[in-house]
């Protein structure tokens, strides 16, 4: 009995084993940061291509200069468009850390025979904030209409459903710490792409600056990480409607 019951214990522990082993493998490419793929260009590193993974529309406002616009969709249909020598090195990008565009197409070129594969996560958000070369279109610069939130409604909605949305503000830490709004997380515009991470897409995000500057630039850049739910709201006005302001620095 003893050695029945050893025995499946034994198969019990090969069959965990197995499972732990069938884990999620490895992901075929290299993650880099901006400095890190401006530093390849810069060296002109034999055999580098640089791969907008984006919509054409996308590509044509902006993107990395001199990358080449192959979009997923594109990719998937006709894989032969990812026409380089096997040992080139690609590297993808799209719209930021919640963009899945990049890392598709990097596994779909690894399965191509590709080895030296690398993923800008950041994405040209993230590349256009730090000023690094940019190709601008002739829409560029296109005014964008943005949904401001009334300090009211906006405290309504920080009373009623404070896990359903996160708040941002946007200015720098000096200002934050010195008079903010309750409930707000502290993320400059300066950065904002490049920190975007942890900004959930299934909340509601709301920016905020003084005036409406910097928030509508934030707003900008979450509309192109295709952000769905997103406003801006005015901290004057915040302070004007004689609503509450929190002090101290972020934790």
């Amino acid at each position: 009995m003893k050695r029945i019951l050893w025995l499946v214990v034994s198969l019990l522990l090969v069959t965990a084993g197995l499972a732990c082993g069938a884990g999620k493998q490895p992901e075929p490419f290299t993650v880099v940061s901006s400095e890190e793929l401006k530093a390849m260009i810069d060296r002109n590193e034999p055999g580098l291509e640089v791969i907008d993974a984006r919509t054409p529309e996308e590509y044509q406002e902006v993107h990395i200069k001199g990358a080449k616009n192959i979009p997923l969709p594109v990719l998937e249909k006709n894989p032969a468009e990812l026409a380089f020598p096997k040992d080139a090195k690609l590297v993808f990008y799209c719209n930021g850390f919640k963009c899945g565009k990049s890392p598709k197409a990097a596994r779909l070129a690894a399965t191509l025979g590709y080895s030296n594969l690398y993923v800008l996560s950041e994405g040209m958000p993230a590349w256009e904030e730090k000023g690094f070369a940019i190709y601008a279109g002739p829409d560029y610069e296109k005014k964008i209409e943005t949904t401001r939130i009334p300090p009211k409604e906006l405290q309504d909605l920080l009373a009623s459903a404070p896990d359903k949305l996160t708040l941002v503000d946007v200015r720098d830490q000096k200002e934050f710490a010195e008079g903010h709004i309750p409930g707000a997380v502290n993320i400059p515009v300066t950065n904002f792409a490049a920190r975007s991470a942890g900004l959930d897409k299934e909340k509601q995000i709301i920016v905020y600056c003084n005036s409406g500057g910097r928030s509508y630039n934030a707003y900008r850049k979450l509309q192109k990480m295709a952000y769905k739910k997103i406003a801006q709201a005015i901290f004057s006005d915040w302070q004007e409607a004689g609503l509450p302001v929190a002090k101290g620095s972020a934790p």
